[in-house]
């Protein structure tokens, strides 16, 4: 293309030459055109270069998109077999999956089972709390009905964590000084005693306390001594003057080391030297029930 346009010009130029008479004003013309055509021809010239710049281009990527079609295939295979080894896996977790819901099923069945003894031995213990509470609170309400009114200055009935307490002031129950029972505390103990005779499921202990200021007698030694032997004279009482089945009987003595207000003043001194009845459910009705306990062991 070049050369054709290069010839036209040389033409055009040689045709100027050799034409005679040619005035100045077609000279001009023609040298427009010629200069008009030179610069057509470096348009021409600056397009094919980049026409040629753009086949080089397209080479460039035709070897690209080769180079990326040959990934593209070596991915697509590794793609393939990673699929056919995810699907072994999958028919593999299938098969133990169904080997699993069978005995998973078995495993349930003798969790629900254990379950529901649980829940049946909590119902029992839950049975036997209530009745043991609505026992005590029974209890606790005919011997406060039973007392007077100046024997409840000196009698406290209270019902703790499931167990009855009937504490007694000691000089309402023993002689000053002493642990022989004293004639005041006879009706009291009587009816004490006409309580714990009508509820011969329960356990009796008696529990002796006393303030800490130490004791000086021939035949006691301390307040050791002392609060056990307030304890056993109750117990003796019940026992021997009111009948009580002495299986069901219990002494104890804790001296000064249970104190329930300061020692500091008369007034906490007095409520320190007392005598609790403790009136609790037989122990063995309780471990009847812990027998009872479903077998938490699991195979």
């Amino acid at each position: 293309m070049k050369q054709k346009f290069l010839g036209l010009a040389l033409l055009l130029t040689a045709a100027l030459f050799t034409t005679s008479c040619v005035s100045k004003k077609q000279f001009q013309a023609v040298q427009a055109q010629n200069d008009s055509l030179r610069t057509r021809i470096a348009g021409l010239r600056g397009d094919y270069a980049s026409l040629q710049g753009q086949y080089n281009d397209a080479q460039v990527t035709i070897a690209q998109l080769r180079t990326q079609g040959s990934s593209l295939e070596e991915r697509l295979a590794e793609e393939r077999q990673r699929n056919a080894e995810l699907q072994n896996q999958y028919n593999t977790l299938m098969s133990n999956y169904s080997q699993s819901v069978s005995q998973g099923n078995v495993n349930i069945s003798k969790l629900v089972d254990e379950i529901n003894a649980s829940n049946r031995f909590i119902h029992q213990l839950v049975d036997a709390k209530n009745r043991s509470d609505s026992l005590n609170q029974v209890l606790t309400d005919r011997l406060t009905r039973s007392l007077t009114r100046e024997e409840l200055q000196e009698v406290d009935v209270q019902v703790l964590k499931g167990v009855v307490y009937i504490s007694l002031a000691d000089n309402m129950l023993y002689k000053s000084g002493s642990y022989e029972i004293g004639e005041r505390a006879g009706e009291t103990l009587s009816k004490i005693a006409k309580i714990i005779m009508d509820y011969s499921d329960y356990d009796v202990l008696v529990e002796g306390n006393t303030d800490n200021v130490p004791i000086s007698r021939p035949n006691i030694r301390n307040n050791w001594d002392l609060s056990c032997l307030r304890a056993s004279s109750v117990v003796q009482e019940l026992q021997n003057r009111y009948g009580v089945d002495p299986s069901r009987l219990s002494a104890a003595g804790r001296g000064e080391y249970n104190p329930i207000a300061t020692n500091s003043t008369e007034v906490g001194k007095q409520r320190n030297r007392r005598t609790q009845i403790i009136i609790t459910p037989r122990l063995d009705q309780f471990l009847e029930l812990i027998d009872q306990a479903p077998d938490g062991e699991q195979n």
